[in-house]
């Protein structure tokens, strides 16, 4: 191939590869149906200044409650284990969410597993949370990759599977007013976890610990 042709393979790569970047959010077509609406959801930057999709009711002030409803986060829809991302795995990352979750809620509010065991006249609201995918994709190109040769190597590596990948955990969740039955917040969050070396590396837990951590930092700030 002459250096010509090359250069303006390398563009046209340059192009494609820096415009279909990896999305910061959940996409609409990933919305796994959980949430009864998912309608009025916007993009927002979280206090860690990671990217979410929110809702929240106008009024809705966390303070006014003193009970939340929560016992664990979902696996939704059935998982489907794999070669890549095993039921321990899952199961595993269930147990570290539903925890990490349940002990930024007891910061604030009294946490009880079923509505029946609220105290009678609290101010109640009820946590619905699914983890609702685990997946990797191929990272999106570097800006020190966009040079003609460089972008040439990144896209046949993405195309042999050698490419380094993201780790993705999917959640969704919504805050319902016990009282009213209304929903006063939702979040559809897309979590990055550790990067893999390419497509045949297993994903563990291990991977989204640390972004979990920066996940429950936000939702603490939310709540306040």
């Amino acid at each position: 191939m002459s250096m010509s042709r090359k250069l303006l393979v390398g563009v046209v790569l340059s192009s494609l590869l820096l415009g279909g970047c990896v999305s910061k959010v959940t996409e609409k077509e990933q919305y796994s149906g959980f949430l009864p609406s998912y309608d009025g959801l916007q993009e927002v930057t979280t206090v860690s200044g990671q990217k979410a999709m929110r809702w929240v009711a106008p009024g809705f002030t966390p303070g006014a409650y003193s009970t939340v409803v929560f016992n664990q986060l979902e696996l939704y829809p059935a998982p489907k284990p794999n070669e890549r991302v095993n039921l321990q795995t899952l199961q595993d990352l269930q147990a570290f969410t539903s925890a990490s979750a349940k002990s930024v809620l007891a910061q604030k509010y009294q946490v009880v597993p079923t509505l029946q065991a609220a105290p009678a006249g609290s101010r109640t609201l009820i946590m619905h949370a699914a983890i609702t995918g685990v997946t990797a994709s191929n990272e999106g190109m570097k800006w020190y990759e966009v040079v003609p040769v460089a972008a040439v190597v990144g896209a046949a590596s993405a195309a042999s599977g050698h490419r380094d990948q993201n780790t993705e955990l999917y959640i969704e969740a919504d805050f319902i007013d016990a009282a009213s039955g209304l929903p006063v917040a939702k979040v559809v969050r897309k979590v990055f976890g550790k990067t893999l070396e390419n497509e045949s590396q297993e994903i563990t837990a291990d991977d989204f610990k640390a972004a979990i951590n920066g996940l429950t930092g936000d939702m603490q700030a939310f709540l306040k």
